[in-house]
């Protein structure tokens, strides 16, 4: 089970790292036209992509690992947050939110079951460390989506790969080092 709690913990280290990369060196950039442009995205637009993140991510997910409840009446297009200006800082902190519960779990929790009710109110069991996996899975989906919409408007690319997280915290552990 330690290799699973392992696995989750880099999981949520990359969701945060990703998140504040793309947020902070090429969201942040965005031209307010872009940023709310239509780019086709199932969310519409980086701003809509954003938000949906918000919602599923913090406000339904976290909501029922965390606080074993349920949200109903949360769509998932909901504008959780108009102001870009505060989006930001609340997508980083709903990300960073993940690493400190997983570590908080007790480690018989990672084979077990989760029970919730979807957004739709239908009750779901499935199991609990895939689910918990589908989150930050989740996300990067739509970061995926955002960077295409970035490069389809000629902005730069963001490279989110989980490689070069890991290569980053190499090189940091080996600068500590020294």
């Amino acid at each position: 089970m330690t290799n699973l709690r392992n696995h989750l913990r880099t999981m949520a280290r990359y969701h945060a790292w990703a998140t504040r990369k793309l947020l902070d060196e090429h969201v942040a950039a965005l031209p307010e036209a872009d940023y709310r442009r239509d780019c086709g995205l199932f969310f519409k637009s980086v701003h809509g992509t954003l938000n949906h993140l918000l919602v599923g991510e913090h406000q339904l997910w976290f909501s029922r690992f965390a606080l074993g409840i349920s949200p109903s009446g949360i769509a998932l297009d909901q504008e959780a947050e108009p102001d870009r200006a505060l989006l930001a800082p609340r997508l980083l902190a709903a990300a960073q939110a993940w690493g400190p519960f997983i570590e908080a779990l007790p480690e018989d929790r990672f084979s077990g079951a989760f029970n919730y009710t979807s957004s739709k109110g239908v009750p779901v069991t499935a199991p609990y460390a895939a689910t918990l996996a589908h989150v930050f899975n989740h996300g990067t989906h739509h970061r995926g989506q955002i960077t295409a919409a970035l490069t389809m408007m000629g902005h730069a690319c963001p490279e989110l790969d989980l490689i070069y997280m890991l290569q980053a915290e190499r090189r940091q552990q080996e600068q500590q080092q020294q």
